[in-house]
């Protein structure tokens, strides 16, 4: 038996069965039973390999292997548990979008780069970069789901521009370095696989990157960039 199907085998038996215990008394036989005169005994006859109706499975792979699919099974709940969009009737093309990406933005499978530009508050146009999963983890979205408030770029996001009073900032997150001086324009170097995001739209984004523009009535102009990193961990 290889790996592969060991593991099957006691994945099968721990998903059949709460406890090792169980799992015993699942090979014993009525016959085991009559002649050993012992349940205790004939379990360990089982353990053992000596009795037993399929496969042998050892106790301690068992409750390995149950221990990971409980935590597997528990992170499952809390990452559900975690994403504000669930349950949201999003209406708007952006924000459906945002919900889409959002789990995997949290788990670190994408890393999405918002840009937005539209008008703040007091009727300044502003534009930015944002990202994303910083975002997640810094600010609650419940607000920005339910529409009581609208996603707008920050001083610190990665880049912010007001178009009325020409204040330009950048700052780098914890995902990404901002590569501001340079001949073509403004860059985004993914800090796990080191990998360059182009947001020129009349570039190509970069490897394993897309541009995403998004049909949207909540802004002027909106476009995702989303990043896969390739990097093994």
């Amino acid at each position: 038996m290889d790996q592969d199907e060991g593991l099957t085998a006691v994945d099968n038996v721990v998903t059949q069965f709460n406890t090792y215990e169980d799992f015993l008394d699942s090979q014993i036989t009525t016959v085991d039973l009559y002649y050993l005169e012992d349940e205790s005994l004939a379990r360990q006859l089982v353990e053992l390999g000596y009795r037993g109706t399929g496969e042998i499975v050892k106790r301690e792979d068992f409750e390995a292997r149950k221990a990971a699919i409980d935590i597997a099974r528990l992170a499952e709940r809390t990452q559900k548990k975690a994403l504000t969009s669930a349950g949201k009737e999003l209406q708007d093309n952006f924000l459906k979008a945002l919900a889409m990406r959002e789990e995997d933005n949290r788990n670190g499978k994408v890393s999405t780069v918002i840009f937005i530009r539209d008008k703040n508050s007091h009727g300044q146009e502003v534009s930015g970069y944002i990202d994303y999963a910083h975002r997640l983890k810094t600010e609650d979205f419940e607000v920005y789901f339910t529409g009581k408030r609208r996603l707008l770029p920050k001083p610190t996001d990665l880049s912010f521009y007001n178009w009325d009073n020409h204040i330009a900032v950048c700052n780098s997150s914890p995902n990404y370095q901002v590569l501001a001086d340079n001949p073509e324009g403004l860059l985004f170097k993914y800090k796990r696989d080191r990998k360059i995001l182009n947001v020129d739209p009349k570039a190509q984004p970069g490897d394993n990157s897309t541009r995403v523009p998004i049909q949207t009535d909540l802004y002027m102009h909106a476009v995702l960039f989303d990043h896969i990193s390739r990097r093994k961990t």
